[in-house]
């Protein structure tokens, strides 16, 4: 068999922290700026892809949203980002999008989420990869935006809408700095009331007690990022007894972030010793020059991990997906198998 970092690409995944416009091919990033007008300072999208901090990244994400102008538009873009994850082992994946600016510019979120199902649904039966969505907030619009559009996703859900039995969760990412999560209850209870499973991004480059606010005040299920969670012993307790997930981008949080010199410096394995849930996931791949099966090599290069520990995170990120329990229990299986085979004739 191949060497450790291509049975690492092969073996079967599950990503739960992948933005969609974080995952554009640089190439449609150009084609989609030049049919909709939107102005590149360079031709060459990966001339953009250098950040000094994740607010300075986040002024380059916004640029990249803005090239999404139609429903087939988005339909692309589910359909491409897909494709080349089920290209290195991404069998399942819950992916955020983020509307806010399209919704403020005159799109539909219907429009959105059914050109979304469209690409989703053909690159799932090219690749037999599955995806859900989670549709995330973005807090530089603030929390009446957020709760506004979690009250027409939770109203498109009651109708039906094509596509929204694809929507399993809602979310909120984008600046954490001088944010005050209680703000988005509001949003968060319509959110809970309609049935959507729900998550946050915090603890990237907030305090602890942020992650503390979305448990306990909001009621999150799953942290996004959450690595200030090492700064306080009694959450990584109750977090690691309640089994709470955590999905960590290392890579992303040296790249974009840049909250860590070198990945070997990055806390993910103490935040395995310390028996949190934390999974391994890209963010936002394409802006990252990035995809799972290259993190997953990274990683376990970085820690000095084999198959048997990449085989653990890979099946802790069954346990914390939102499928049901019949699914979780055959991608375990397939984990187990892949990473047996690998265990059995390795190079």
């Amino acid at each position: 068999m191949a060497d450790l970092t291509a049975a690492l690409d092969a073996l079967p995944k599950v990503e739960l922290h992948c933005h969609l416009e974080g995952a554009m091919r640089p190439a449609t990033v150009v084609e989609l700026a030049r049919h909709n007008g939107v102005p590149l300072p360079t031709s060459d999208p990966t001339e953009l892809y250098r950040y000094d901090s994740l607010d300075g990244f986040l002024s380059i994400f916004w640029l990249v949203q803005s090239t999404l102008g139609t429903r087939e538009d988005w339909a692309r873009l589910a359909y491409e980002s897909l494709v080349d994850g089920a290209a290195h082992g991404v069998v399942h994946r819950e992916a955020f999008f983020t509307p806010a600016r399209h919704l403020e510019a005159g799109q539909d979120l219907a429009d959105i989420v059914a050109g979304l199902d469209e690409g989703l649904a053909a690159a799932e039966s090219e690749t037999g990869s599955t995806c859900l969505l989670i549709a995330d907030m973005d807090r530089a619009f603030g929390p009446e935006a957020g709760l506004a559009q979690t009250e027409r996703l939770a109203g498109l859900r009651r109708a039906g809408a094509p596509g929204m039995d694809r929507v399993v969760g809602v979310g909120m990412d984008s600046t954490e700095l001088g944010i005050d999560v209680m703000t988005y209850l509001p949003a968060y209870d319509v959110a809970r009331d309609a049935g959507f499973r729900l998550t946050g991004h915090q603890g990237e480059n907030a305090p602890a007690s942020g992650i503390a606010a979305c448990l306990d005040g909001l009621g999150l299920e799953r942290i996004d990022h959450g690595l200030t969670v090492l700064d306080d012993p009694d959450l990584v307790v109750r977090m690691a007894e309640r089994r709470i997930a955590i999905t960590v981008c290392p890579t992303s949080n040296i790249v974009i972030a840049n909250t860590y010199p070198r990945l070997a410096d990055h806390p993910y394995p103490r935040m395995r010793e310390a028996g949190l849930l934390a999974t391994l996931n890209t963010d936002d791949p394409a802006m990252t020059d990035l995809d799972l099966g290259k993190e997953y090599g990274l990683v376990a290069e970085a820690f000095g991990w084999g198959m048997p520990e990449m085989e653990a995170v890979a099946l802790d990120g069954v346990e914390a997906c939102w499928l049901d329990e019949d699914d979780k229990a055959r991608l375990r299986e397939r984990v187990r198998t892949a990473a047996a085979t690998y265990a059995a004739d390795p190079v």
